[in-house]
């Protein structure tokens, strides 16, 4: 097993500290880190300790998991790797987000009317491509007729 654990159900109160502290009686904590959100800078009521060794590790779930700390009882078990998420943006292809017209930058990225490539600078990770500057994720089926059939390496419809 590894010597990484996640620890849940925290009361929003706990902090990096209280882990440590409570986890301490059962070996080296080398770091503990209670999940903050990101906007509100509360609390996500859990955590993750990890233990300086493995065996630690065993004893700390062991002590720990359903006992009360701050008032709650905690989950704590071996932690997993994080799964793949799917991208948070319903838009647009590479870069998420964008949404709207061609996927990046609203209105003015990836023009509708076929002139001009968008050269947003930031848009498309592999290079600007045969288009002179990636195009963006065209939302009307891909290659223009008058575009020589560039339709795209599968990647540059917005919707998927």
């Amino acid at each position: 097993m590894g010597n990484k654990l996640y620890v849940g159900n925290l009361p929003y109160s706990v902090r990096d500290s209280d882990l440590e502290q409570a986890f301490g009686a059962y070996g080296t904590v080398t770091s503990a880190k209670v999940m903050m959100e990101r906007d509100t800078g509360r609390s996500k009521g859990f955590g993750f300790v990890e233990m300086g060794s493995d065996a630690e590790a065993q004893a700390a779930i062991n002590g720990m998991n359903g006992q009360a700390l701050g008032g709650r009882s905690v989950v704590v078990n071996e932690a997993r790797p994080m799964e793949p998420r799917p991208p948070r943006s319903g838009g647009g292809g590479y870069g998420g987000g964008g949404g709207g017209y061609g996927g990046g930058g609203g209105y003015g990225g990836g023009r509708r009317d076929g002139g001009g490539g968008q050269d947003g600078g930031f848009r498309n990770p592999y290079g600007p491509g045969p288009r002179g500057g990636g195009g963006g994720g065209r939302r009307d089926g891909g290659g223009r007729s008058d575009r020589g059939g560039y339709g795209g390496g599968g990647h540059d419809g917005g919707d998927y």
